[in-house]
């Protein structure tokens, strides 16, 4: 049995692109670290929160490449005089990754409480009707 992808399908022309993005975001290797939440903030935005205890704003990076919203966290080693007992405060380097739909912008950061806040807007283009003339050949 052939295995039909969204480029190959008839009725689906130009969706290519769609596909390449389907298998970019089942690559993205995030795991569960750190810990996130994204929310509807009104009609057309969002904000997606993640847990980053233990991180200062210049230990974060955020960036948009090809359509896809990237958050790296890279802590500072400690101080090698430092003797941890016990240590249950996760401060490892991450990097998650969010694939962003067309006419989705990202807004402000937002370091709140141990919580890096990014907005993000929808910007809906208008709906245009185009007819085609039909001439004799």
């Amino acid at each position: 049995m052939t295995k039909m992808s969204l480029g190959s399908h008839p009725h689906m022309l130009g969706f290519e692109q769609l596909e390449r993005l389907l298998e970019r975001t089942a690559k993205t290797g995030n795991e569960g670290y750190p810990p996130f939440n994204i929310e509807q903030t009104a009609q057309d935005a969002y904000r997606i929160t993640l847990a980053v205890a233990g991180f200062s704003e210049g230990d974060l990076a955020i960036t948009v490449e090809d359509r896809q919203l990237v958050i790296r966290g890279r802590s500072r080693e400690d101080a090698p005089e430092r003797i941890f007992l016990h240590r249950g405060i996760a401060a490892r380097q991450f990097q998650r990754s969010f694939v962003l739909a067309d006419g989705v912008e990202v807004g402000e950061a937002i370091m709140e409480n141990g919580l890096l806040h990014v907005d993000l807007t929808l910007s809906r283009p208008e709906t245009v009707v185009q007819t085609i003339q039909i001439r004799k050949g």
